[in-house]
């Protein structure tokens, strides 16, 4: 069996549409480079402004949806908060169900807050809890979180815990008609 080989395939390369023919030329595609540059960066601005001037007004016009959800909400949580029992099963669950949605409650990580740092380093110190300072010489939260029990009498430091009061609306699409 006899191969014929293909020539290779040659490597174009673009050609450029302009290319300066003297020092004259080429100082003058800088100087329309340049003003190229300003004209693009001017419409950069009027784009910036419109784009603006578009965030206002749709911001203005969800404004009362705001403030909608925002009473709504307020509402709701009141309501839970008053039927927390049942609607919890006397604190069995975190969720609770509706036709339209969901509710929860649910505790943050605790964190840790220092008051004084150097007194609170000291003050570790003095108490024979120098595990809770780093080698680098600041608090170690971390390890007042993984034992909060230990700094319950330094009074320059509180862990910090807060519910939070989740709504869930559930999303429906609506059917294509075909």
């Amino acid at each position: 069996m006899r191969t014929v080989s293909k020539p290779p395939r040659s490597v174009k390369a673009h050609a450029s549409g302009f290319v300066p023919q003297n020092r004259s030329q080429v100082i003058d595609a800088i100087t329309r480079i340049g003003g190229a540059q300003r004209e693009r960066q001017r419409i950069e601005v009027a784009m910036n402004d419109e784009i603006a001037a578009i965030k206002t007004r749709y911001e203005a016009e969800a404004a009362p949806h705001n403030e909608l959800i925002k009473e709504l909400r307020a509402g709701v949580q009141t309501w839970c908060e008053a039927h927390r029992d049942v609607l919890t099963k006397g604190g069995k669950v975190k969720t609770a169900a509706f036709a339209s949605g969901e509710v929860r409650w649910r505790m943050t990580p605790p964190s840790v807050a220092i008051r004084g740092v150097e007194a609170t380093m000291d003050l570790l110190k003095r108490l024979g809890l120098a595990r809770f300072i780093r080698t680098k010489e600041e608090v170690n939260k971390d390890a007042i979180l993984a034992e909060p029990d230990a700094v319950t009498g330094v009074s320059t430091i509180s862990i910090k815990q807060h519910e939070e009061f989740v709504i869930e609306p559930f999303e429906t699409s609506l059917e294509e008609l075909a």
